[in-house]
């Protein structure tokens, strides 16, 4: 889906992903029946320049996607970016199978009035016919998907700030299912009917994404992140807030970090981990999640995976949707491999090429 709507034609893409803290870049390249990373960079960005998902500067925004464009080594100058569900309004509808494109897209837009509680001149608005409805013959399912016009258009400048040209402004949440699809593929069986949960522990918000066959039906978010572990280090250490992040990066820290300050740390986020699973537990007659992938900056952190094993009972491993790809000479491995688990929504813009 293209909020956009400029087309679908398959044209190589830089998946862009602007979080609170970086730029994540991602170009993927297809070799056979395996995907190949071309390029890749992070970049962090100046302090507030994105808050709570939303750009505040988007020069700042701008230069910092030039300098990740350039570290990365790519030519390709078509991009990707991606709106958070909370800037989105999305709603499954249906409509008569045999309409015609231009009398679907009138339909489509009549009936967004019903659900978008905005003017129609302030909103961008796209569709996509998902298929057949399983509750109404001669139907057909039709997701639709609204975003404020100033949101997209933000990232766009930031864009093309940057010297890109927007394709693509996509929904982070259907940027995830694409690139949840890599790690169910690495799963015993492709994973073919199992639940499967993404927790996303970013800078200060945990995102809990539930999957049933590879599509989001249950999403959560609460106020945990990596942030705290940081200005717990600038607390307890004495540093400023960039020498706390650098350090927790980096290590160095004196012996008692680990026992006092990590080992708490990580105990709270399989904690938020495990409360955010009972809340979908308590909403949903679902079932049982089968597996658990950790993905976020946070989800480097040493033993995060089986202190979230522990604390959930459930099947847990980091979320590397690169694992199965072939690297560009440039490209170091392990340096990927580290930023792998913050890199998902990037991924999943950057697999928009195929579309």
């Amino acid at each position: 889906m293209s909020l956009l709507g400029l087309g679908r034609k398959k044209v190589p893409l830089l998946g862009v992903d602007m979080s609170s803290t970086s730029i994540k870049l991602i170009e993927l390249a297809r070799k056979g029946s395996r995907y190949h990373v071309e390029s890749y960079a992070v970049e962090p960005l100046p302090a507030n320049a994105v808050v709570d998902r939303n750009i505040t500067d988007v020069e700042q925004v701008g230069q910092a996607i030039a300098r990740v464009v350039k570290k990365s080594g790519t030519r390709t100058k078509f991009a990707a970016c991606a709106v958070s569900g909370s800037a989105v309004i999305t709603k499954l509808i249906t409509v008569e199978a045999n309409l015609s494109d231009d009398a679907l897209e009138a339909e489509i837009r009549d009936r967004a009035d019903q659900y978008i509680p905005y003017p129609p001149d302030q909103v961008k608005i796209d569709f996509e016919v998902k298929g057949p409805s399983a509750a109404e013959a001669g139907k057909v399912e039709v997701l639709l998907a609204a975003s404020l016009s100033d949101v997209v258009d933000i990232r766009v400048g930031a864009l093309e700030t940057a010297g890109l040209v927007p394709k693509v402004v996509d929904i982070e949440a259907f940027a995830l299912e694409n690139a949840v699809g890599l790690l169910a593929d690495e799963l015993q069986g492709g994973a073919e009917g199992s639940i499967l949960a993404v927790a996303d522990v970013g800078a200060t918000l945990t995102t809990l994404s539930v999957l049933k066959d590879r599509q989001i039906i249950y999403s959560r978010e609460q106020q945990f992140g990596g942030r705290q572990l940081t200005e717990e280090i600038q607390r307890r250490y004495g540093l400023s807030y960039e020498e706390a992040g650098l350090a927790k990066r980096q290590g160095g820290l004196p012996d008692n970090y680990e026992p006092e300050v990590l080992e708490p740390f990580k105990a709270s986020m399989a904690m938020e981990i495990s409360r955010a699973l009972q809340f979908f537990y308590s909403a949903s007659q679902i079932g049982a999640i089968d597996h658990i992938f950790v993905a976020g900056g946070c989800a480097a952190i040493a033993g995060i995976t089986e202190a979230v094993e522990s604390k959930t009972g459930t099947k847990t491993s980091v979320a590397n949707p690169f694992a199965n790809m072939s690297l560009a000479s440039r490209i170091r491995g392990e340096v990927l491999h580290n930023d792998a688990p913050a890199m998902m929504v990037a991924c999943g813009l950057a697999l928009r090429s195929f579309d």
